[in-house]
C-alpha cells in the first residue's frame, strides 16, 4: 500500500481525510529523511575508502619514489697493471685472482686525484675518510667491469661508482649534520666534503637502473641493493603457475560443469573447492614445507617450490572464475550443437568454451596477480633467504635458490638501516605497478571478448 493510498484510506475513528501529493506527510518526511541518511553514510563511506588509498599510495610514494634515483660519484681510475696483472699476460684467470681488496686503492687513488684536480682540500679527514663516501659496493662493480674487458687494464677510465649509504641518504633526506655528528658511519665533515665534490660537478643524484637488475646486497650496503634476483624468481614462480593452474583448474571446471553427474561426491566436491577458496595462504605454505620439501625432498628457497604452493592456492580462484564463466553462457548454445548432431565434447570445446573464455583468462589473470602478492607460504619454504646469484635458464633455474617481490620487501624492512626501508617503498611500487598491469590486460579482455545475452 503506498502512502497516499494509506493516507486516503477511510478510518473507522472518522471520516475520510483528504491529502494531496503536493503537500508532504509525516511519514513521507521520515522516509525521504532515512533516504537521504542513507545516501549521506554511502557517500562518507565512498569518501572514507578514497581518501585511505590516497593516503596508501601518497605515503608509498614519497618514501618509495627516492629509491629509484641512486647518488654517484664520476672519477677517473687508472686501472694500474701492477696491481691487477703483475705477469702482464692478460690471463683471465690470473686476474680473476685479485679480489675487491686490490681494487679498492685504485679508486681511494683515482678519488683524491679528482679532488686535487678540481682544488678540493682534505680538511678534517684522511684520504681513507674520504674514500668513505664511495660505496663498498663500488670495488666490486670495478672487478666485475675489468673482468668483462680485462684488455682495458693499463687505460684510465672514467667510471660512475655508487656513493655511500648515508651519503644518499644525505642528499635525500634522510641524514643531517645534527644525525651525522651522533653517527659512526659518516661525519659532518664527510657531508661537507660531499658537497665540494657536488659543486665540482663529481657526485650527483640520477635514475638507477641498478634497482631492477641488481641482486640484493649485504646490511652495509644499501645503496647496492636491488630487485633483479626477486623480479626473476617471481617471473619463474608465475610461469609454474600459469602451466599447472591454468589446464588443470580449467580440465577441473569443464569437467564439473558440463560432464559430472550431480551427487553428493561432487557436491562434496564443490563444497571443499570453496573453501579452499577461503583457506589463509599460510596454511598452503606449511602444506608445501610437509609435502614438497620434507616429503618430496625440493631444495628450499627454490621457484618450483614456491610455484606448486602457489598453485595450490590459485586453482580454487581459476576454478570458481572458470565454472562462472561456463554457467555463463546460454543453454540455447549447447542445445542447437546438440540439434545439429554435435557430441557432448563437441557442444562444450567448439561452442562453450570459446564463448567462455573471456571470464577464464580473468579469472587467471586475477588468480596470478593474487599469487604474486603472497608472502606468507613463501617464508615457510624459506624463500626469505639472502640470495644474490641470479638464477639459471629454465629449466634448472627452477631448482635452484631464488627470491621474490612481496618477500624481498619484507626481508627488507627487517633491516636496520633506514635505506633499506626507502627499498622496502620501492619495491612496492614495483609490485603494485605489476598488479595494476595484469588487472588491467584483465579488464581489456573480458571488455575486448566479452558477449552480452
Amino acid at each position: 500500500m503506498t502512502d497516499v493510498s494509506a493516507s486516503q484510506a477511510p478510518s473507522a475513528a472518522g471520516p475520510r481525510r483528504r491529502t494531496s501529493l503536493l503537500e508532504l506527510d509525516d511519514r513521507t518526511r521520515r522516509r525521504n529523511a532515512a533516504e537521504a541518511r542513507f545516501r549521506l553514510m554511502g557517500l562518507l563511506a565512498v569518501t572514507f575508502g578514497v581518501l585511505a588509498v590516497i593516503g596508501l599510495v601518497a605515503s608509498i610514494l614519497l618514501n618509495g619514489l627516492s629509491s629509484f634515483r641512486q647518488t654517484y660519484i664520476t672519477v677517473d681510475v687508472y686501472l694500474d697493471p701492477v696491481r691487477l696483472d703483475k705477469a702482464g699476460t692478460r690471463d683471465r684467470e690470473a686476474i680473476a685472482k685479485v679480489t675487491t681488496f686490490g681494487y679498492a686503492p685504485l679508486l681511494e687513488k683515482a678519488l683524491v686525484d679528482a679532488m686535487a684536480a678540481n682544488g678540493i682540500a682534505l680538511e678534517g679527514l684522511s684520504a681513507k675518510q674520504a674514500a668513505e663516501l664511495i660505496s663498498k659496493e663500488a670495488p666490486a662493480q670495478l672487478r666485475r667491469y675489468v673482468m668483462a674487458d680485462v684488455s682495458r687494464i693499463g687505460e684510465t677510465v672514467t667510471f660512475d661508482v655508487l656513493a655511500a649509504g648515508r651519503i644518499d641518504g644525505y642528499y635525500k633526506g634522510r641524514v643531517t649534520m645534527e644525525s651525522a655528528a651522533l653517527d659512526r658511519n659518516v661525519s659532518p665533515e664527510q657531508l661537507m666534503l660531499a658537497d665540494q665534490l657536488k659543486q665540482a660537478g663529481l657526485l650527483g643524484t640520477k635514475f638507477n637502473p641498478s634497482f631492477f637488475s641488481a641482486p640484493d646486497a649485504s646490511d652495509t650496503r644499501p645503496e647496492a641493493a636491488g630487485l633483479g634476483v626477486a623480479i626473476l624468481g617471481s617471473a619463474y614462480m608465475m610461469l609454474v603457475v600459469l602451466a599447472l593452474a591454468l589446464p588443470l583448474g580449467v580440465a577441473a571446471s569443464i569437467y564439473l560443469e558440463e560432464f559430472a553427474p550431480q551427487n553428493r561426491f561432487t557436491d562434496l566436491i564443490e563444497v571443499n573447492i570453496s573453501n579452499l577458496a577461503a583457506v589463509p595462504s599460510i596454511v598452503f605454505g606449511i602444506l608445501g614445507l610437509a609435502v614438497f620439501i620434507n616429503f618430496a625432498g625440493l631444495p628450499q628457497s627454490a621457484p618450483i617450490v614456491g610455484g606448486l604452493v602457489l598453485t595450490l592456492m590459485t586453482l580454487p580462484t581459476i576454478i570458481i572464475a572458470t565454472r562462472a564463466s561456463l554457467k555463463s553462457v546460454p543453454p540455447s548454445i549447447r542445445d542447437a550443437a546438440l540439434g545439429v548432431g554435435a557430441s557432448k565434447m563437441q557442444s562444450v570445446f567448439h561452442h562453450v568454451l570459446p564463448l567462455a573464455m573471456p571470464g577464464i583468462l580473468t579469472g587467471t589473470i586475477i588468480g596470478l596477480a593474487q599469487a604474486l602478492g603472497e608472502t606468507a607460504p613463501l617464508l615457510l619454504i624459506g624463500m626469505v633467504a639472502f640470495v644474490r646469484e641470479y638464477p639459471s635458464a629454465p629449466p634448472e633455474g627452477f631448482f635452484e635458490p631464488a627470491a621474490a617481490l612481496p618477500v624481498q620487501v619484507y626481508n627488507w624492512t627487517q633491516r636496520g638501516d633506514p635505506a633499506f626501508v626507502e627499498r622496502a617503498s620501492g619495491a612496492i611500487i614495483v609490485l603494485l605497478v605489476f598488479l595494476v598491469i595484469m588487472n588491467a590486460i584483465a579488464i581489456i579482455l573480458r571488455r575486448r571478448f566479452e558477449r552480452r545475452w
